[in-house]
């Protein structure tokens, strides 16, 4: 997950920018809406989807349905981070879709599947994963 650059993920952006204290960027007003599916959850669907003989030829998508705004999420990473990081808006990319979010109906009839690990768990494990990694690295 790329945390630079324009061409950055906002999930690890905003959490580089809030562990070091930096302007948490938004683009247009935040109102953009995301949802974000832990890395155990994908790669259990995936697992499943690969051994199941009845999705051969299917297309599933496999994610989380639970939308979350682009302002809100900077808000939660900034309180889960204690940061004093300011939230700054800048000009909006044309081509920055306002909506993603996944239908899963699929992956819960043939897989048996939905996610299990909450947004906020989520990102507490991805918050520590970014500590320790610029932990690391000085």
């Amino acid at each position: 997950m790329r945390s630079d650059r324009f061409y950055a993920r906002a999930l690890s952006r905003f959490i580089d920018q809030a562990l070091s204290g930096k302007d948490i960027t938004l683009y247009g007003e935040g109102t953009q809406t995301r949802s974000f599916c832990y890395v155990t959850d994908t790669v259990t669907a995936i697992l499943l989807a690969a051994t199941r003989k009845e999705v051969k030829g299917e297309v599933v998508n496999i994610g989380n349905p639970h939308e979350i705004s682009n302002l809100e999420l900077a808000e939660k990473i900034k309180a889960l981070t204690n940061s004093n990081s300011k939230i700054t808006f800048h000009l909006r990319p044309p081509d920055d879709p306002q909506r993603r979010c996944p239908d899963i109906s699929k992956a819960k009839k043939l897989l048996g599947w939905t996610p299990t690990v909450t947004l906020d768990e989520g990102l507490r494990k991805t918050i520590e994963w970014f500590r320790h990694r610029r932990e690391a690295s000085t």
